[in-house]
């Protein structure tokens, strides 16, 4: 971590607004991308945001210098986005086990590799809230389904069926484009 970094850390721990400042400009862009991607909707990613640097700016004096800080603030971010989301929406029921699903080694990339970010965001945002959520943390944040499981409070089978629906319903919105394309 760089020396400067540090320094607005620390001040940032000590409430000084100017650090906090600088703190903000340096993350926002990639904390609102994640806001966006687990948002259905520009202002509810916004409304997320802000209340993400609030919470930020509260817990900084628990970061320990140990670990990445931008890392850090991610999971910050992505955990109060989740919890947004648990707070207003009921899971689907638990999926059996012996559905049919894409092998988890299947690569997003081939699909995706065509659509520009904005675009790939715009149509994450269109996935059914629990589909949005499974396809975030596993393509964007890399966590395993054991992961999204205990994050989500839902199975790994079900973590695993639902980025199944996900990459089917963004597939079909791709063949869209491309169909139209031609």
């Amino acid at each position: 971590m760089d020396k400067e970094l540090i320094e607005i850390i620390e001040q940032c721990q000590e409430n000084d607004r100017k650090a906090q400042e600088l703190l903000y400009r340096r993350y926002s862009n990639v904390l609102f991308s994640i806001c966006l991607r687990y948002s259905g909707s520009y202002e509810n990613a916004q409304d997320v945001f802000q209340e993400g640097f609030i919470l930020i700016f509260k817990k900084i004096t628990q970061y320990s210098f140990s670990g990445s800080f931008e890392g850090w603030i991610k999971r910050v971010m992505v955990n109060l986005n989740l919890e947004k989301h648990r707070q207003k929406e009921i899971w689907l029921t638990e999926i059996e086990e012996n559905m049919p699903l894409i092998d988890e080694e299947d690569n997003d990339s081939d699909d995706f590799q065509n659509v520009n970010y904005q675009d790939l965001i715009k149509y994450v945002q269109n996935l059914p809230t629990q589909y949005r959520q499974v396809f975030n943390l596993y393509v964007f944040e890399e966590y395993t389904h054991n992961e999204i499981a205990e994050s989500l409070k839902i199975s790994p089978g079900t973590s695993k069926s639902n980025l199944s629906r996900a990459r089917e319903i963004l597939r079909k919105e791709l063949m869209k484009i491309k169909h139209k394309a031609e």
